[in-house]
């Protein structure tokens, strides 16, 4: 919406979606190939559909081989440069699931992975790059950055006795929650930016505060003592958080569009 100024068109809006699922779907089918060992380790995670057994290796990959066959010829849809750079945009989003094993950072490079979206999204839109959307990849990275250090703390133990590299494994839970803080503070700064940088009106910035309120509430859930209510700071709040901040700037897109 901010590339196209209001709404995009709908055959846009239509490919943009089928790459989202298409890249996220491969993404997360990759993952639990890559980490299915490491799953079955974890009884956090041992349940999930390829340690027990409900779904095989063999059949992930296909998938993962289908949902990025899909995300190509969707972005090929775009224009060029999408059809282009689709190969980058997979490399990040499939080998990402390899970083915990040689960095503590790997949180940030999820980050990115997401990250890339508003900015794919825009040259799906566009068909060029402007630099202002790099703004909201830097938000989105350092917003799922801060949440994903949040969740890697119920498995600080796991990752010290099995080698895996995450910041709450190398810094503490008491670190790396104001660590997951600081983040998500650069993640407002530069959402208050985005409302500079595309002349947002007073509706985006009552957005921004309700997200501030939000990640305050989420934080508030979570503490190096108790970390008992996790799933809701990281699947809930999320969730609304992404929700309202798209509503309240596709608001302010669409009225001062309908402004004689």
């Amino acid at each position: 919406m901010l590339a196209a100024g209001g709404m995009p068109a709908a055959t846009q809006l239509g490919w943009i979606v089928l790459c989202m699922v298409s890249a996220r779907s491969a993404a997360m089918a990759f993952n639990r190939v890559a980490d299915a060992q490491i799953d079955a380790a974890n009884p956090r995670t041992a349940t999930r559909a390829i340690p027990a057994g409900n779904l095989s290796q063999k059949f992930a990959v296909i998938f993962v081989a289908i949902s990025s066959g899909v995300f190509v010829l969707a972005a090929a849809q775009l224009n060029r440069l999408t059809l282009y750079l689709s190969p980058v945009v997979l490399a990040v989003v499939l080998l990402y699931s390899y970083t915990k094993r040689f960095t503590r950072w790997s949180h940030l490079v999820l980050g990115f992975a997401l990250g890339m979206a508003p900015a794919a999204a825009w040259i799906g839109v566009r068909g060029s790059l402007d630099l202002r959307i790099l703004v909201l990849t830097a938000a989105v990275t350092f917003w799922v950055g801060g949440f994903d250090v949040l969740y890697a703390c119920q498995d600080i133990e796991f990752d010290r006795m099995h080698a895996l590299n995450s910041i709450p494994q190398a810094l503490g839970v008491p670190k790396a929650l104001v660590l997951a803080r600081t983040l998500h503070l650069l993640m407002l700064g530069l959402l208050v930016a985005l409302l500079f940088v595309f002349g947002l009106g007073k509706i985006a910035m009552v957005g921004v505060a309700v997200v501030a309120l939000l990640l305050a509430y989420e934080h508030s859930l979570v503490s190096a003592h108790d970390l008992s209510k996790l799933n809701a700071a990281f699947f809930t709040m999320n969730g609304v958080i992404a929700v309202v901040f798209f509503i309240f700037v596709a608001a302010d897109l669409l009225t001062r569009n309908a402004r004689p």
